[in-house]
């Protein structure tokens, strides 16, 4: 190449990476110009859905949705769980000085900020996008960038406003990004790759237990006892039962195993807790992250709510929520404030179960589909894209 002539370098391609070499000239030498491999991106998107992970790994059926309507799509993700976006999405970034460096040096199509949070919202008002969905930050307060948002705005600051809403969350997200809702799920990985093996000689259908409901939410913690009762009448009608929960379940799941005799095979980190989920037929959860990975995976499921407006909820056809016979009145609140009584002592575990036999069917005769989910390979999101 003489000294006058440039290199011709294709920066809208889906490979390009400007500091280091694509893959295409890693794997086959090749150069832009010319090059077979060449995939150009029209739009870039920018999400921001910082945490917590469950909201994260729900948020995740908005890539369908931007993939089938914008199929060239160049996708960047801020959140403080890159690990755990689907690998399909172009630009993960941890929520750190260096991400926020890169995002405002770039200018997008589309920014969703789905977190009203004030670091997320500050973020949005700097970033240069074409287009804002979501919230953004005016005199230190949360606001709607439009009224796209303003829905989930006023179900954010009034609580009759969020009792008598009636769309779940994916519908409301999806209203606040201008798209229609059309029953997308999740897209989480079972991180089967990472070669994990479980030593689960137990009955099928196998059901998994997640106990706990993280420190702070006490509102929503069901009894060891009920569990308990749980967990032996499952196991008496020819069901296998496996205990799921973090470290701060530890105490609880050990002491549920020893009175019921189910089997804990102890906690683990969470991409390992993702895979071990991913060995169950059915979860039995509060709402917690589990339930959202039960979701993603593609996994029978029996929700148990007391705080909540069940109608956020989005099972995709994949089980029932069951809820306390007395009222809860303590919505949104994380610790019982009800003087009167603690509804979850009024959700006894034969409601539970006779909800886990109509999801499940009875245990003889049922078969195993260990794996089973819905999730985008590699080879689908190419053909998508």
């Amino acid at each position: 190449m003489s000294g006058n002539q440039r290199e011709v370098i294709k920066t809208d391609c889906r490979h390009y990476r400007g500091h280091i070499p694509c893959k295409p000239n890693k794997l086959y030498g090749v150069h832009c110009s010319g090059c077979d491999y060449y995939k150009p991106m029209r739009e870039r998107f920018l999400i921001i859905k910082l945490g917590a992970l469950g909201d994260v790994i729900r948020t995740t059926t908005l890539l369908r949705k931007i993939w089938s309507l914008h199929p060239q799509a160049e996708i960047w993700w801020l959140t403080h769980t890159p690990d755990f976006l689907p690998d399909q999405v172009d630009r993960k970034l941890k929520f750190d000085l260096a991400s926020v460096l890169q995002i405002e040096e770039t200018e997008f199509d589309y920014l969703f900020n789905l977190d009203k949070d004030y670091e997320a919202a500050a973020l949005a008002n700097r970033v240069r996008a074409r287009v804002k969905r979501g919230f953004l930050i005016e005199g230190g307060k949360t606001i709607p960038a439009d009224g796209f948002a303003y829905g989930k705005y006023l179900t954010g600051i009034f609580d009759d406003v969020n009792k008598a809403n009636k769309k779940s969350y994916p519908e409301e997200i999806f209203e606040i990004c201008g798209f229609t809702f059309g029953g997308e799920k999740y897209l989480l990985s079972n991180f089967e790759s990472d070669g994990y093996k479980w030593d689960l000689d137990l009955p099928r259908p196998l059901i998994g237990l997640n106990t706990g409901c993280g420190g702070r939410w006490t509102s929503r913690l069901w009894s060891e006892e009920n569990w308990s009762n749980l967990a032996g009448g499952l196991m008496k009608k020819g069901y296998g039962v496996l205990l799921l929960g973090g470290e701060q379940e530890d105490a609880r799941n050990k002491n549920i195993a020893r009175n019921s005799g189910a089997k804990y095979p102890g906690h683990f980190p969470l991409r390992q807790f993702v895979n071990l989920v991913d060995q169950v037929d059915l979860v039995v959860t509060g709402v917690t992250m589990g339930m959202h990975i039960t979701i993603g995976l593609d996994k029978k499921i029996v929700l148990l709510n007391n705080i909540f407006n069940k109608n956020e909820f989005e099972l995709y056809g994949l089980g029932e929520i069951v809820e306390p016979d007395r009222e809860c009145k303590c919505f949104f609140s994380p610790a019982c404030v009800n003087k009167e009584y603690f509804c979850l002592d009024h959700l006894p575990s034969e409601k539970v179960m006779s909800a886990v036999t109509r999801v499940l069917g009875p245990a003889s005769g049922v078969s195993a589909k260990v794996g089973a989910r819905a999730i985008l390979t590699d080879s689908a999101s190419d053909k998508q894209r």
